[in-house]
C-alpha cells in the first residue's frame, strides 16, 4: 500500500499557513469503513495493548486489582503511582523474566529519575502483565518476545476475531518494547477500536482503563486527558510515532465506533490534541484546551471528522 497523507491542519499566522501537519483518519462503525481521510499502512505499536493483554484476561481477571490491570494497558510516564502498579504484577522471584529495555521515563518533565531502567519504559506494565499470564499458563517466560512463542500465537487469534480468521499482517517486526509489532491500515486499526466499544462488557479491559485513566498515560497525556473528558463513554491510546485511538460508545454507532489518527512525521501530541478535539467535538465531548501555539491560528480541516 501507498501512503496517501492529507493535510490535517494548518497553523496560520494573518492568515498564511506557516506549519501545515499531515497525516491520515479513519472511521469505522461496526466492521464497515463509514469515513477515511488519507490512507497508510503503520504498525500498530502501543495502539494494539488492549488486545494484546486481551490474550490473558480471563487469566488476570481474579489475579490483578484494578490499578494493575490499568497499567497492563499503558504506555505510562513512569510516575510514582505507576510504578507501584506496574512492579505489583510480578512477585520478587519473578523479576528476573522482565525484558523490557532500560529507558528513562517517556515524558521526564518532573521525574526524578537518574538512570534507565527497565521499570521505566513505557510497557513495564504490560510486559509484567504478560509474565504473569504466561506463568499462569504453564508458557515460558524466558523467551516470552519470541513471535515462535505461544503467546504471539493467541495475540494473533485476538486480533482475527475482529479482522477475520485469515487475516495475516503484511510484515512482523520488533517494536521498540521487544515484543512484536504488526503492519495494519487504518481501517484494521479502527475497526479494532470500534469491536473494545461494541465488547466493552465482555472483559475488564475498558473498565480498566475508564477506572484509572490516570495510570494509562499519566499528566500531560492525551490518551489520559480524552478518556476522563469522555466520562466512561470514550477510550483512548496513543500509540508510538504517531498514533492515537479511540473506541467511542455512542447511541448514534450501536455496534461500536473506532477512530484511529496517524501523523505522518510521528509523536506529535500538540498536534494531535487539535485534532482529536475536533473529532470529539462532533461526538458530544468537550476536550479541555491545554495546547497553543505561539502567536498562530489553529485550523483542523473538516475533513478529519463526519
Amino acid at each position: 500500500m501507498q501512503n496517501q497523507w492529507v493535510p490535517l491542519l494548518d497553523c496560520l499566522r494573518e492568515d498564511v499557513p506557516e506549519v501545515t501537519v499531515h497525516g491520515a483518519v479513519a472511521w469505522v462503525h461496526g466492521d464497515q469503513l463509514i469515513h477515511s481521510y488519507g490512507t497508510t499502512l503503520c504498525y500498530g505499536r502501543s495502539l494494539m495493548k488492549p488486545y494484546q493483554i486481551k490474550v490473558f484476561a480471563q487469566d488476570l481477571d481474579a489475579v490483578l486489582g484494578w490499578e494493575a490491570k490499568a497499567i497492563a494497558l499503558a504506555s505510562h510516564n513512569a510516575e510514582t503511582a505507576q510504578l507501584a502498579a506496574a512492579r505489583s504484577i510480578l512477585s520478587n522471584a519473578d523479576l528476573r523474566w522482565l525484558q523490557t529495555p532500560a529507558a528513562l521515563p517517556l515524558v521526564t518533565a518532573g521525574s526524578r529519575a537518574k538512570k534507565p531502567t527497565r521499570w521505566n519504559h513505557p510497557c513495564s506494565g504490560k510486559h509484567a502483565a504478560i509474565l504473569a499470564g504466561c506463568k499462569l499458563r504453564g508458557w515460558s517466560r524466558h523467551d516470552y518476545l519470541s513471535a515462535d512463542h505461544p503467546y504471539f500465537a493467541a495475540y494473533l487469534a485476538a486480533l482475527r476475531t475482529v479482522l477475520g480468521a485469515d487475516w495475516t499482517p503484511a510484515v512482523t517486526a520488533v517494536d521498540g518494547c521487544g515484543l512484536p509489532t504488526l503492519t495494519m491500515t487504518m481501517q484494521e486499526m479502527a475497526s479494532l477500536f470500534a469491536a473494545l466499544a461494541a465488547q466493552k462488557e465482555n472483559d475488564w479491559i475498558w473498565p480498566a482503563m475508564v477506572r484509572h485513566p490516570e495510570l494509562v498515560g499519566g499528566r500531560n497525556r492525551l490518551d489520559t486527558a480524552i478518556i476522563i473528558a469522555g466520562d466512561g463513554k470514550v477510550v483512548a491510546k496513543e500509540g508510538a510515532d504517531g498514533l492515537l485511538g479511540l473506541a467511542v460508545d455512542h447511541p448514534a454507532y450501536p455496534n461500536g465506533l473506532g477512530i484511529v489518527i496517524k501523523i505522518a512525521h510521528g509523536w506529535d501530541p500538540k498536534a494531535t490534541w487539535f485534532v482529536a478535539a475536533q473529532i470529539l467535538e462532533k461526538l458530544g465531548v468537550k476536550l479541555q484546551n491545554t495546547h497553543q501555539f505561539s502567536g498562530q491560528k489553529v485550523f483542523v480541516h473538516d475533513s478529519v471528522a463526519i
